[in-house]
């Protein structure tokens, strides 16, 4: 296989990119095959990445031609005389329909310029809103739902720092995630998160508003952001908040201040200041990563930038609607009636698929 029918080309020829992604693979694997590979292990694990991706894409592509030729031999049986072999045809047709148009999607998606940042491991910062006490379990909440969500991905999530209340909830906690492109799948949840639902705490039954804020941020390595020392400011103090005695015994919190910007990251939840320093100096630098990436975004088309987002805690994304059990991502419109679902099993699969669709189309358009 290996072309496609012209009837196909409803959108674009894609024939000459695959073309280019088949030579890009024989460099990869002269690479792979080159014994000083591991020298350097940055760039070779960045090399494997995209030897898997390629390979991917080359798969895809050879089962969407393979699918397209049965398409058209199912139409042609459909459009016979032999009525037996007309219905066997329609119902392949049925079945290959769907399955052409996810594997399309799939191959654009993978013909599409790359973002350097999809494949990086994330930062997540969760903040209660306005609310109250509801605010912060609505932050609990949103915790535990990415936490499912990652188990569900094969990703592990570790709690970086955390300011709990005393009913259970979190002032802030921040946290990350790592595995197979985590940034690709999780850049869409930055923005503000409402929630709308009866506290446990209401005697009559009247629904309120409260929200959080979430920002997740692409893990930057120490070659894309540089941090002098002569620019940060290091303060040792005593832990706050839950935890027992141990906190309130040790100066263990660390406090860095990044005095050209103004940044100021806490770190208390580990149990010595080495360990809330490597933390503190990791949520820091991701941070200025992020800034970083936020100058570049001036360069993406405004409709892109209203997708995406800025990844803004102003930026009001999605709201959660308990009494009604109802999803809406304002981006899109999407809506959906299973609340219940996704928060207690982080089933986010299906709305991020949608987000990404819709990116995807986007950034289809700004190619033409």
């Amino acid at each position: 296989m290996g072309s496609l029918p012209l009837e196909w080309g409803r959108t674009m020829d894609y024939a000459p990119l695959i073309e280019k992604r088949r030579a890009r693979l024989a460099e990869l694997e002269a690479a792979i095959a080159a014994p000083d590979l591991f020298d350097d292990r940055s760039r070779a694990e960045e090399i494997m990445r995209e030897h898997r991706r390629t390979q991917e894409l080359l798969r895809s592509w050879e089962e969407l031609c393979t699918a397209v030729q049965h398409r058209s031999e199912a139409e042609e049986l459909a459009a016979g005389e032999d009525a037996e072999m007309a219905e066997m045809a329609a119902l392949e047709l049925e079945e290959l329909t769907p399955r052409i148009a996810k594997l399309e999607e799939s191959v654009q998606y993978s013909l599409l310029p790359r973002d350097v940042t999809e494949d990086r491991d994330a930062i997540v910062e969760i903040r209660a809103g306005t609310g109250g006490d509801e605010a912060a379990l609505f932050a609990g909440n949103l915790l535990g739902m990415y936490q499912r969500y990652a188990e569900s991905r094969g990703w592990r999530m570790e709690v970086l720092d955390a300011s709990p209340n005393d009913i259970g909830g979190f002032k802030e906690v921040t946290a990350r995630i790592s595995g197979e492109e985590v940034f690709r799948f999780m850049k869409y949840e930055s923005g503000v998160h409402r929630v709308q639902r009866v506290p446990a705490t209401e005697t009559q039954g009247r629904i309120h508003t409260s929200t959080a804020t979430v920002a997740v941020l692409p893990e930057a390595e120490e070659v894309d952001v540089e941090i002098r020392p002569e620019d940060l400011r290091i303060e040792t103090c005593r832990a706050g908040g839950a935890g027992g005695q141990h906190v309130n015994r040790t100066e263990s919190a660390v406090q860095i201040f990044h005095l050209p910007t103004g940044i100021m990251v806490r770190c208390e939840d580990g149990r010595s200041q080495l360990k809330n320093k490597e933390t503190g100096l990791r949520i820091l630098r991701a941070r200025l990563f992020e800034m970083k990436q936020r100058e570049a975004q001036q360069s993406y088309s405004a409709q892109r930038r209203a997708l995406i987002g800025s990844g803004g805690r102003e930026e009001k994304i999605r709201t959660y609607n308990f009494p009604q059990n109802r999803l809406t991502d304002h981006r899109i419109g999407y809506t959906a009636y299973n609340l219940d679902i996704v928060i207690n099993s982080g089933a986010l699969d299906d709305i991020i698929s949608h987000m990404q669709h819709a990116e995807m189309q986007e950034r289809m358009d700004e190619l033409k």
